[in-house]
């Protein structure tokens, strides 16, 4: 029998296994060491989604649309002298910044100057030093008011709320340094703020995503600790043993080693889900000691030898914890299949990291208590607790007597869950994991009540042609297309060539507010031949027009409306934008294809929607998958279809209560929680492989009626899956501790989908046993 064979061989060769184990850990804790953060936004779509390819594209050719950091204030006293002049201070602090491209302020603008002695256009500083006189902050006040172009991008209506956009090097935005150089702008802004006793609301992608990835490092370390300090307490408190607990933590310590290694081994960082391995694999890999001790102990008090119980503890518990760790692994490693950057990286290192703490706990353990003594009959007294002993009693008598009963309870909650899980809504935004009283959260409302939002919204355009942007034909479509977008509240004013061709006509024509507007085509071409002159100017239209002038790009900004909304927008106006350019207004006919633009919306905003939507789509795919490959493995445990098809099901009703639970309490569906339907039914299937694996082994032994199989099996293996549900419900509550409403949410369910698990493995599977062989034999046949 292979497992005797494997039991025989880790006994026999201990000092060798051991030697393996540790030098495999040191050369995995030495690739640990290099484990780096990801400072990249989270890829969700696969590589090959078209909506990402044209993301891609967008980016190579204007750049990172996510750069832009928001500083808000809200005042009566800006124009007022001292306060504008620190103001300006502080822009210019932090315009000197290293990495800092550029500040736009209303003490750091600029005019456009119409020189026709030297036929050019110069853009010269609003504020070229700081101001003396209380008139000259005056006069800039109306002067700003007097261009158009800065309406609404640096002032509210109102006039009190102000805003400062700090643009970032793009070499900067996806690397380390970002978060030096946030932390910077953010420590010169609050500096102000006390220095004039004001709030300085932070906001933008890059200081969103800054905080993120100190709030993911800062929970790697707090998970890390929680899960090994209340697994070990419950180990202690249950087992009254130090050495287990010890002996525990050397496991799991080791897995968390390995599975940290196989992050920097596959070239991958730690992101939002694998920072969740770690201590997830300290809450997964326990269950694997439980059992094996338990079964130690209990062929102990059986009467066997020291070394004999230990062969037999691997040949049985190892076979059982080998299918259970499978399970576990299936219920992580589909989200291979779903082709998501993000949740391949996830699934894929935390199947390895299963398996490799499952393989290490099965050479370990049982080496670590060979040298040690056997336990007393008093260390082993846990196996006789008389408050567990006496609920399993329980649940035996319930089982065999109230079968009816329990299909009625079941059939009601599940009838009642499946009413509430039709109404969960599937919606995401992009900061809804962070409490409404987390200031990154407080910052981006308070930035979105006055000037809308800083999410990106961007409309790209191939106009086919070289040269074909600045013609009139281009500039009146980006017009239209502006006016179309003006019916929609979400968005701020654009951002477009097509505003700042109206700025230098408004310049062209005197500086007369009224001008600021499209010029005729006769004007456009006098209004050009100043344009070759502009110097300085090629670089501050780098990001809305490529070198060809082929290529532009129209920028909105939008609050963090959610993903339905958004949804609905890319819904109305993409077909909105396609006529605009390619329907011939007076005919209504479509335009020769040669004439045609190509024009997508894309940005930050949009793929983060479609990246929500593929998840989602994937979400019934995975999880089938994954009881899919479970019922395959029921089938070569049982060798009976049917018999492995209901015993599936105890671990199919957690998932559909908990999915009942998410709708009566209404918890979104949204990339955070979508993982706990695969993770849950991956260990909670566990406890069906625990309790299969020994009612066949207590049918193998022929001693026994269908129904006595099941009592001894309630009765032996119930006390491990009561021990390990205890731990995974702790262990995964600790998830609690987050700042992330999302990972909350995962411990919260997936602790109740366990324990659920738990019961329903206990309850519910061993009445569907005994209801499907009541009309067999009292006893098995021998082939059994």
């Amino acid at each position: 029998m292979v497992w005797h064979r494997i039991s025989s061989f880790i006994l026999r060769h201990r000092l060798a296994l051991v030697a393996v184990v540790l030098i495999g850990t040191a050369f995995m804790g030495y690739q640990a060491s290099h484990v780096k953060l990801s400072y990249e936004l989270a890829k969700i779509l696969p590589v090959s989604d078209t909506e990402y390819k044209r993301y891609e594209t967008f980016k190579s050719r204007f750049g990172q649309d996510g750069s832009v950091m928001v500083l808000g204030i809200e005042s009566d006293s800006m124009y007022q002298l001292d306060f504008f002049n620190d103001w300006y201070a502080l822009s210019q602090r932090i315009n000197a910044i290293e990495g800092i491209r550029d500040v736009v302020a209303n003490a750091n603008l600029y005019d456009i100057v119409r020189d026709d002695t030297a036929r050019k256009f110069r853009i010269v500083p609003l504020v070229p030093r700081p101001l003396s006189a209380q008139s000259s902050v005056d006069s800039l006040r109306d002067r700003i008011a007097r261009l158009p172009f800065y309406r609404g991008l640096v002032q509210d209506s109102s006039g009190r709320a102000h805003l400062m956009a700090v643009t970032f090097d793009q070499k900067l935005i996806n690397t380390k340094s970002r978060i030096a150089t946030v932390r910077r702008v953010a420590a010169m802004a609050d500096s102000f703020g006390t220095q004039h006793r004001l709030t300085v609301h932070k906001s933008g992608m890059p200081y969103i995503r800054t905080e993120f990835s100190a709030k993911v490092s800062q929970e790697l370390t707090l998970f890390m600790v929680l899960a090994f300090v209340v697994t070990a307490l419950i180990l202690v408190y249950f087992f009254r043993s130090l050495t287990v607990m010890i002996a525990a933590a050397l496991v799991v310590g080791i897995g968390v080693i390995w599975v940290t290694g196989y992050i920097v081994l596959f070239g991958y960082d730690i992101t939002i889900l694998t920072g969740l391995l770690p201590p997830l694999i300290i809450v997964i890999g326990i269950p694997n000691v439980i059992f094996l001790l338990n079964r130690y102990h209990e062929e102990l008090n059986r009467g066997h030898q020291k070394d004999d119980a230990l062969r037999i503890a691997i040949e049985k518990v190892g076979e059982t914890t080998f299918f259970a760790n499978v399970t576990t692994s299936i219920g992580f490693f589909v989200f291979y299949f779903t082709a998501s950057p993000l949740l391949l990286q996830f699934g894929l290192v935390a199947a390895f990291g299963i398996m490799t703490t499952y393989a290490v706990s099965l050479i370990l353990i049982p080496i670590i208590f060979s040298y040690l003594p056997a336990p007393s009959p008093k260390q082993r007294g846990h196996l006789d607790r008389r408050r567990v002993t006496s609920f399993l009693g329980w649940v035996d008598r319930l089982v065999r007597t109230r079968r009816t009963a329990i299909y009625g309870f079941i059939a009601v909650v599940t009838a009642v869950s499946i009413f509430f899980t039709l109404r969960i809504n599937a919606i995401g935004y992009v900061v809804d994991d962070l409490p409404a009283n987390d200031p990154i959260y407080a910052d981006l409302k308070w930035i979105e009540s006055r000037f809308k939002g800083v999410m990106p919204f961007e409309v790209s355009i191939d106009t086919k042609r070289p040269g074909r942007v600045l013609t009139p034909q281009t500039l009146s479509k980006i017009r239209l297309l502006e006016r179309e977008f003006s019916q929609y509240s979400e968005f701020t004013r654009p951002l477009s060539l097509a505003e700042a061709v109206k700025f230098f006509y408004q310049a062209y024509r005197g500086g007369d507010p009224k001008y600021y507007a499209l010029p005729g085509a006769l004007e456009l071409g006098q209004l050009a031949s100043y344009a070759p002159q502009l110097k300085g100017s090629e670089s501050r239209f780098k990001g809305y027009l490529d070198s060809t002038r082929r290529y532009t790009r129209v920028s909105f900004q939008m609050p963090d409306v959610g993903t339905v909304r958004t949804t609905e927008l890319l819904s109305r106006l993409q077909p909105k934008v396609d006529s605009i350019f390619n329907i011939d207004r007076e005919t209504g006919q479509r335009v020769a294809a040669d004439e045609q633009y190509d024009v997508s919306i894309t940005g930050n905003s949009v793929v983060f929607t479609r990246g929500n939507d593929y998840l989602l789509k994937n979400l019934a795919e995975s999880t089938m998958l994954a009881i899919l490959l479970v019922s395959v493995i029921l089938i070569i445990l049982l060798r009976d279809i049917r018999l492995s098809l209901i015993a599936i099901l105890p671990s199919v009703v957690p998932l559909i209560v908990t999915a009942g639970i998410m709708g009566f309490f209404d918890i979104h569906l949204k990339p955070s929680t979508i993982l706990i339907f695969s993770i849950a039914f991956g260990i909670s299937s566990d406890g069906t492989i625990y309790f299969i694996t020994k009612y066949r082994d207590e049918l193998r032994n022929g001693k026994h009626s269908l129904t006595q199989a099941v009592s001894e099996t309630i009765r032996y293996t119930g006390l491990s899956m009561f021990y390990t549900a205890i731990i995974l419900f702790a262990g995964f509550a600790i998830f609690t501790a987050s700042t992330f409403q999302g990972t909350i949410a995962l411990g919260i369910l997936v602790s109740i989908t366990l324990l659920m698990g738990m019961a329903s493995n206990l309850i519910l599977l061993p009445a569907f046993l005994l209801t499907v062989d009541k009309r067999r034999k009292a006893t098995v046949p021998s082939q059994s």
